[in-house]
C-alpha cells in the first residue's frame, strides 16, 4: 500500500500487510548479538501474522540482522529484524521479524 505524506510524495503506508493475531507461546531465538556474539535464547511470540512476528527477547540484535526462529510447533524459520523497541508499559525488549519462506508460519 502506498500513501502521500504532505508535500504529496508517495510514501511506504505502515500498515501490516496481514492482520496480526494476539498469541503467546514461547520459542527459541538464534542469531548473533550487534557485538557479533552468537546467542540462542527462549523468547516470547506476542503477535504474529502470516509473513511475521512480534517477539519478547533479552538480547541485543541489530535491525536487518538474521535469526532462526524454532516455534513449539512446525520447523525452524529464518527471518529478518524488521523492528527493535522497548515497550512503553511494560518495559520489555521487542523485535519486529519478518519470516523470510513465502509461506511464513505454515511452510512444510
Amino acid at each position: 500500500m502506498e500513501a502521500k505524506n504532505r508535500r504529496g510524495i508517495v510514501v511506504p503506508s505502515q500498515r501490516p500487510r496481514s492482520p496480526r493475531v494476539p498469541v503467546e507461546f514461547a520459542l527459541e531465538v538464534a542469531g548473533q548479538t550487534t557485538a557479533g556474539q552468537p546467542f540462542h535464547v527462549r523468547a516470547q511470540a506476542v503477535k504474529i501474522s502470516r509473513g511475521g512476528a512480534t517477539i519478547i527477547i533479552d538480547v541485543e540484535v541489530a535491525d536487518g540482522s538474521v535469526v532462526r526462529l524454532t516455534p513449539p510447533f512446525g520447523r525452524e524459520l529464518d527471518a529478518r529484524v524488521n523492528g527493535i523497541w522497548t515497550d512503553k508499559i511494560d518495559g520489555h525488549k521487542r523485535i519486529g521479524v519478518k519470516l523470510l519462506d513465502d509461506d511464513g508460519w505454515f511452510a512444510e
